[in-house]
């Protein structure tokens, strides 16, 4: 069997067991972009693995991602990199993530072959791992300063995903493509939607690990404290802030159903790649306003049968945009909404911050060789 192949089957079997929704969604996909997101996931689900390492120091954690980006690149071998991260990995990171991190060398095998969709994957890491890691160092119990902080969080982890996906999808289909620029419109606020919603589901988890991604100006507006919380003292001032949240995430997932509308209806396995995530996400906020005691992400997580359901809904109605609509207003109905037009600007304000430190997202190809020119000049 090619040796690509069997890179390929490699990344097949551990998605699985290191994303639940992604195994679902990926699938979807027609074969020639199920690869490459799949690997973009994977690719990414490394990145975050060594950031959330705690036996690494922060000097440590930038040094590890700024040569794993350097992997992603083709500018550094992985065997390496995977052999001396495989030994640093502590208890705290899941056996699945330490295979994971452990036959990197595989997964990026994979990349080196995509060909013209390997410059998408690039830049994505690339500015993932540099405002990731930002972020990780000041990390703290007292939440993000700012709501404005919250939404470039957002897009370094989940916006630039948005970006790169778009940018496969249009490289993959002359139709979508010609979607192109009213989907860049809203593909950082699609992935925003599903971010924000993991932020409000995992609160209580990230908070165990000494880290809140609350913005501490929009709870100070309800009188609350975030440093202060614990699982058993929250009260209505700190339920109202997080319903503002979740209004946040819906204004988000309307624009990101607006996203998946634009996909030609005959690109099915796109359109149920989209809609299925978009569909979770909602449901999970509705567990989240139904239930805002909760004290784990697990309280508020959907059910294997409302799983089902979204599925079959979404897969019978992937073709009609009127139906979708309905399924989505029918999921929606009674969750609070920030406009979907200000949580789009919100998310393009983000993105237009980090384009501001565009010479991190320069290609490192780039970069190398100019540094590699410039050590020959010296050197004559």
């Amino acid at each position: 069997m090619d040796p690509g192949n069997l890179d390929v089957s490699y990344q097949e079997q551990i998605l699985p067991h290191v994303s639940r929704t992604f195994a679902l969604t990926i699938p979807q996909l027609p074969p020639r972009l199920r690869v490459a997101v799949c690997n973009a996931y994977l690719v990414c689900r490394i990145a975050d693995t060594i950031e959330d390492e705690p036996a690494l120091s922060a000097a440590e954690t930038r040094e590890y991602l700024e040569r794993f980006t350097a992997v992603v690149s083709g500018m550094e071998p992985a065997l390496p990199l995977a052999h001396e991260l495989g030994r640093r990995l502590s208890d705290r990171t899941l056996p699945a993530e330490r295979e994971l991190v452990c036959n990197m060398e595989r997964v990026t095998r994979v990349t080196a072959a995509l060909g013209e969709q390997r410059a998408a994957l690039e830049r994505c890491i690339a500015l993932m791992c540099h405002g990731m890691h930002h972020f990780q160092q000041t990390a703290s119990l007292r939440g993000l300063a700012r709501t404005s902080d919250l939404d470039s969080y957002c897009y370094y982890v989940a916006g630039v995903v948005g970006e790169m996906l778009t940018e496969l999808f249009c490289g993959y289909s002359p139709a979508v493509a010609s979607q192109r620029a009213a989907l860049s419109e809203l593909s950082v606020s699609f992935a925003q939607g599903l971010q924000l919603t993991n932020i409000i589901k995992d609160f209580w988890e990230d908070r165990s690990r000494g880290a809140c991604w609350f913005p501490r100006d929009l709870f100070a507006r309800e009188g609350v404290e975030l440093a202060q919380l614990s699982p058993q003292g929250t009260d209505a001032r700190f339920h109202g802030g997080v319903r503002e949240l979740v209004a946040v995430a819906h204004g988000h997932l309307r624009n990101a159903l607006s996203y998946a509308l634009l996909i030609p209806a005959s690109e099915t396995g796109i359109r149920r790649f989209c809609l299925w995530a978009i569909g979770l996400a909602v449901l999970t906020l509705r567990n989240i306003a139904a239930n805002p005691q909760y004290t784990n992400g697990a309280q508020v997580k959907v059910s294997h049968a409302a799983v089902l359901t979204t599925q079959l809904c979404t897969s019978a109605a992937v073709r009609s945009d009127r139906i979708l609509r309905f399924l989505f207003e029918r999921a929606a109905r009674g969750l609070p909404l920030t406009a979907p037009l200000a949580a789009r600007r919100a998310a393009s304000r983000a993105a237009a911050l980090a384009a501001a430190g565009r010479d991190f997202a320069e290609p490192l190809r780039a970069r190398h060789e100019r540094a590699a020119r410039s050590d020959g000049s010296r050197a004559s």
